[in-house]
């Protein structure tokens, strides 16, 4: 991509290179033995704003998201009306799909943080309003797109949930955003939202987060009033699991299952399947065993120019979660 950018690539070139990173990515997925893989998301420029990428009415200069080591990832801002998608995520479920027989997890970005595209000064002749019906409109289509190209589970990125706390600590904005993405979810059929799940982190990006400093203690009992069927959260690299755990148990619905975070992707030590089972029978004492499954905190590499994770010890990492759960699995029987 930066090849491309900089004209030392052609799009030949960089389409050769996206094909052979995705074939590879899902070998090497599924010699993880992992049930359900994705794409490694190798073609995104960013997991935040792949709808956006190339849209004639998206400039920079939008939100800027400041990270604990000093660095920042800076939002494009919408420049006129009406607000679409210039690609959907269904598109990456197409490439991966005749490449793999496992059953595909297909990440997609919230309504919620695509709604800090649109500008505080306004936009000229499209109101907050309109441009909230058209988002609304715009990302139940790349869910919905991803279930019809036969994606087994689609996640909603909710990296902005403890952000929210951050920047309004009252929570009105993290109010604002469980509902526009509940408006979302209501299109969606009660059997469609079994397949359709929400992911939580502090943001993980050069190995490091945005707001891990904010306690789930306000996220939590707001982000199970989502109308989805599976929570993906990050729990690996939180100091007090056992705390944690003991707020998902009071706030998870019965029709609910959470997926809680055993490998922790930004840190490079890499966990061993005996650490995974011990955080996976942790876990079990809280959650009921049907409600329970694993995943990892977060993206390996949420942005394209993030590097600071080896592939190898991504898979590892993985492998481990996988080896890790089948023995907790077996201890629990």
């Amino acid at each position: 991509m930066n090849g491309v950018a900089n004209g030392t690539a052609s799009l030949d070139q960089l389409q050769a290179a996206t094909d052979k990173a995705l074939r590879e990515t899902i070998e090497l997925f599924e010699a993880t033995g992992s049930p359900v893989i994705t794409d490694g998301e190798q073609s995104k420029r960013s997991f935040a704003t792949y709808p956006v990428h190339g849209s004639p009415n998206i400039a920079p200069g939008g939100v800027t998201i400041p990270f604990a080591d000093g660095h920042t990832r800076q939002l494009p801002r919408l420049t006129s009306g009406p607000f679409r998608y210039s690609s959907y995520a269904s598109s990456y479920v197409n490439a991966a799909k005749p490449l793999t027989k496992s059953p595909i997890k297909q990440a997609v970005i919230s309504a919620s943080a695509l709604s800090l595209l649109y500008p505080q000064q306004g936009v000229t002749s499209y109101s907050i309003e309109e441009f909230i019906e058209d988002l609304i409109s715009e990302a139940e289509k790349d869910i919905r797109a991803c279930l019809q190209a036969g994606a087994a589970n689609v996640q909603i990125d909710f990296t902005e949930g403890r952000l929210a706390i951050k920047l309004d600590p009252s929570c009105k904005l993290l109010e604002q955003f469980i509902d526009l993405n509940n408006r979302v979810l209501e299109r969606f059929s009660a059997e469609e939202r079994l397949r359709i799940g929400v992911h939580s982190c502090p943001g993980g990006d050069h190995d490091s987060t945005h707001s891990a400093d904010v306690a789930y203690d306000e996220l939590l009992p707001r982000l199970f009033q989502l109308k989805a069927t599976n929570f993906y959260i990050q729990l690996a690299s939180e100091r007090d699991r056992r705390r944690v755990l003991r707020l998902v148990r009071a706030n998870l619905g019965s029709s609910q299952r959470i997926f809680v975070g055993v490998t922790d992707p930004i840190n490079p030590r890499l966990e061993t399947a005996e650490e995974v089972c011990s955080r996976v029978l942790e876990a079990a004492e809280s959650i009921p065993l049907q409600q329970l499954g694993t995943t990892d905190d977060c993206g390996f590499s949420p942005f394209g120019d993030d590097v600071s994770t080896s592939r190898d010890l991504a898979f590892q990492k993985i492998r481990a979660r996988v080896l890790g759960t089948a023995l907790a699995s077996e201890r629990l029987q």
